[in-house]
């Protein structure tokens, strides 16, 4: 490994194995390294799904035992007012938002790290499964796909710009999960075997649907299906996401005199939401053409190297667990921070709400979020 200056790197430590493991590598380079706990919801944490506390008691015994020291940061107010109250927003405008990729932007590489500079850290380091490299021809910082294709994460950090990236290190993105558990292993880390954490931060492993209760109001509708047929009522269409299948509700519908082993028994997606007419669309069969776009336009764009790619033929994922699609990118659009997809193949359930990120080959060029699909 070649030597680097010894640098004071703040590693924002979850109580999770992969930030512990960042830790201890960015140690044994040399390093001078501090851990924070990032507390960013504490709404109703004494509850039995937010892990929060039993998290900081994890990062604390990881901190004891690689020797360094770990200060808990409450970050609550500017979670509340940056990236939750915009989770309800589009949630009450009938989008599905991605919280994860807000609370990077605005929690992760801006309060933290902020934070981290005011103790007078280089850089700030985090547990995501990705890369930073600085181009040697051009010299700007470009975000990289994390070494291990099934944990990348640089869709939920597309919103980095140089500024960020320049100031981050992701030192688990250079080797594989299996090589972060072993690590783990073989230093005696008490989270060596702790779960990977799945959901969103604030709700934890809580119903979903019980959790935007709380928040929004319902308004129930009508739910029809492709031809217009009234299939039963919704709940209200905050409630709902694009592709969904499971809790709609809704029973098969039987043709009269429908032959035995027709489509009739194929499941139902969600498909459309109608805000205008309240009005939920649901379809049978995950191959219906409702459930397929070839264009999407996305608004309020944001590019690693500070300004849009050429345009041309690039890939691009509309969701996180998804292999890249070769697209075409125009824009921008009419209004500034817009921009367009063409995908040489149809894509299934283009959700508008979630982020759809650009990459060339390995670098993860930037996004936008999806504003309007074309079926």
């Amino acid at each position: 490994m070649t030597t680097m200056t010894k640098q004071r790197i703040v590693v924002g430590l979850s109580g999770g194995v992969d930030s512990a493991v960042s830790a201890w590598l960015l140690k044994q380079q040399g390093h001078e390294v501090i851990g924070i706990f990032m507390k960013n919801w504490e709404d109703d944490d004494d509850s039995e799904f937010c892990s929060t506390r039993q998290d900081f008691l994890d990062a604390a015994s990881v901190a004891d035992v690689l020797g360094i020291e770990i200060e808990h940061v409450n970050f609550a107010a500017d979670y509340k007012d940056r990236v939750f109250a915009e989770f309800l927003r589009e949630y009450s405008a009938g989008r599905t938002p991605n919280p994860d990729v807000l609370c990077n932007a605005e929690i992760k590489f801006k309060a933290f790290l902020d934070h981290a500079m005011r103790l007078g850290a280089d850089k700030i380091a985090t547990g995501h499964y990705a890369r930073v490299r600085q181009n040697a021809t051009t010299c700007r910082f470009e975000l990289l796909k994390g070494l291990d294709p099934s944990k990348d994460q640089s869709y939920f950090l597309h919103r980095l710009n140089q500024a960020q990236l320049s100031k981050t290190m992701f030192p688990v993105g250079e080797i594989h999960k299996t090589e972060v558990r072993r690590i783990a292993a073989e230093i005696n880390l008490p989270n060596a075997k702790k779960k990977d954490s799945t959901g969103i931060c604030f709700i934890g492993e809580r119903p979903f649907r019980d959790f935007l209760n709380r928040y929004l109001s319902k308004e129930p509708g009508p739910i029809r299906d492709d031809r217009g047929r009234l299939l039963g009522e919704h709940v209200g269409l905050s409630f709902y996401t694009l592709g969904q299948r499971k809790g709609i509700g809704v029973g098969g519908v039987k043709e009269k005199g429908a032959a035995r082993g027709g489509g009739e028994h194929e499941p139902w997606f969600v498909a459309r939401k109608d805000i205008a007419r309240n009005t939920l669309y649901i379809v049978q069969g995950h191959e219906h053409p409702w459930l397929k776009s070839r264009h999407l336009l996305a608004a309020d764009a944001s590019w690693v190297a500070g300004e849009p790619p050429a345009g041309g033929a690039l890939a691009a994922k509309t969701r996180y667990r998804q292999a890249d699609a070769a697209c075409l990118l125009t824009g921008p659009g009419a209004v500034a921070g817009e921009f367009g997809l063409h995908f040489h193949d149809a894509q299934w359930a283009v959700t508008p709400g979630q982020s759809a990120v650009v990459y060339d080959g390995d670098v993860c060029l930037g996004g936008g979020v999806i504003a309007a699909v074309e079926a």
